[in-house]
């Protein structure tokens, strides 16, 4: 083993926290040790947000064309070239891939990018394996900052790991259409998934234990977006706890499940895993460091990111909380405030909004109708329906609803907006809640027209309260 290398801060994991981290620490003059054991950019750049909206896009843009005819278009049915939009998105990601290394290897100076597998073999010291042919090297610095983020979670289904299951990251290199997907978890990457394969040509059933899809939001948002998804062609087999998976000697997959009606086999060529994501920290050898995990895996940190061990700090999915890339941004802000500007800011006051990438959109933040009646919080609620709006009726996009929660004092208290164009008009209602506006002052406010946004001053116009 070489002889240890001393810096003053090591990160590990290339994610949308630690990189932007390592740019701050160097530019402050800080000499810095960025761990990456696979590609950089993290989940976000491989196989998350860049990725999967470049696939969104195709298939959005398929049913756009087969759908022309509503709008007096006569055209020709798309073919969908599965490996060219592969193609694309891995031309996409690898563009993505070289700025990030440009930028950490040219452009600060002060950052050392190192490749391999990190593991603690004591508070602040870390042993890394290269992924290379040569000798592992000890690492010690004050400051530690965990950036590993999560990985798909494996239910305990007999046959799961056997029968060639795909995950979130493996679908994204597929570069054949299958014929019909079975999708595990109606959750959020569930229910995105479904949709753009569908799009794409696939069958499409998504299969989960609760009874209804995205069980986090309001029932009038599970109930609409399933609707709308049932009308494009996906069924849902919900309430159903899957027991086994085979695959026979054709190559056909059976997936049995138990349900309200009694034991159901369901037969596809693929099977997506999306029943959730686990923490990547089983080998980061967390106990010798002293720092304590949660009965998942997830690293407990204070609402300032810090782990029980001073100077080790924890950034993004792999604390637990808000699984978005926008979070580990945050907060790779927070510790950038306190340690480099003196400025003190908690994750408990932040908002979290985020965006379902469905068509049409779900834009969510603040407070749903659940999380108030479970807080005790009085509200009114206003809702219109998008076929009210003149935009959605001219540009063949009347799907969905907008929802809107005021509390007693007028302030805006969260929103769902199933809309096209719904995270952008969710946007516009974060930062009125941002300055504290009240709803009358939105309400009032002279928009242009006709854009989706000038609805709300009807949705505000609806306020009641809940029955």
């Amino acid at each position: 083993m070489t002889e240890s290398q001393r810096f003053d801060a090591i990160i590990i994991g290339s994610g949308q926290a630690g990189n932007p981290l390592a740019y701050a620490l160097a530019d402050a003059g800080r000499r810095v040790a960025l761990i990456e054991s696979r590609h950089l950019g993290g989940s976000c750049i491989n196989y998350g947000c860049s990725p999967t909206k470049a696939l969104l896009a195709a298939a959005h843009r398929a049913h756009a064309i087969r759908t022309a005819g509503a709008l007096g278009l006569r055209v020709a049915a798309p073919e969908v070239d599965m490996p060219a939009v592969i193609g694309r998105k891995n031309r996409l990601v690898e563009l993505h891939r070289e700025g990030i290394r440009k930028n950490l290897t040219l452009e600060h100076p002060g950052i050392k990018v190192l490749h391999g597998h990190a593991a603690f073999v004591g508070p602040r010291t870390l042993m890394l394996t290269p992924n290379r042919e040569i000798e592992a090297q000890k690492l010690t610095a004050p400051l530690i900052f965990i950036n590993t983020g999560t990985v798909a979670a494996w239910p305990d289904i007999e046959g799961i790991r056997e029968v060639g299951a795909l995950t979130n990251e493996t679908l994204l290199d597929l570069a054949e259409l299958p014929e019909h997907l079975i999708i595990l978890g109606g959750s959020y990457i569930g229910v995105e998934f479904g949709q753009m394969y569908r799009r794409f040509g696939a069958r499409v059933t998504i299969v989960d234990t609760e009874t209804r899809i995205m069980s986090r939001e309001d029932e009038d948002v599970q109930l609409e977006l399933q609707q709308l998804l049932e009308a494009e062609g996906i069924e849902f087999v919900l309430g159903a706890r899957a027991r086994r998976v085979s695959r026979g000697a054709d190559g056909t997959l059976t997936l049995t499940a138990d349900t309200r009606q009694g034991e159901r086999r369901l037969r596809g060529s693929h099977l997506l895993v999306a029943a959730g994501r686990q923490p990547n920290t089983a080998s980061l050898g967390l106990d010798l460091a002293g720092i304590d995990t949660d009965e998942h895996g997830y690293i407990r940190a204070d609402d300032e990111l810090r782990t029980g061990v001073p100077g080790v700090y924890a950034l993004g999915d792999v604390k637990g909380g808000p699984q978005f890339t926008h979070i580990s941004y945050d907060d790779y802000r927070i510790v950038r405030d306190r340690l480099l500007h003196g400025r003190r800011r908690r994750t408990a006051a932040r908002p979290v909004p985020y965006v379902v990438f469905t068509e049409p959109q779900l834009g969510r933040v603040g407070l749903s109708e659940k999380d108030a009646a479970a807080q005790g919080v009085a509200y009114r609620v206003g809702k219109l329906p998008v076929y009210h709006i003149g935009r959605a009726r001219e540009t063949e996009a009347p799907a969905g609803f907008l929802k809107v929660l005021v509390g007693a004092d007028d302030r805006l208290l969260g929103a769902a907006v199933l809309s096209e164009q719904g995270g952008e008009i969710m946007s516009m209602l974060q930062i009125a809640m941002a300055g504290r506006l009240k709803y009358q002052q939105l309400q009032n406010m002279v928009l242009a027209h006709p854009t989706w946004a000038e609805a709300l001053n009807n949705v505000f116009a609806k306020l009641r309260a809940p029955q």
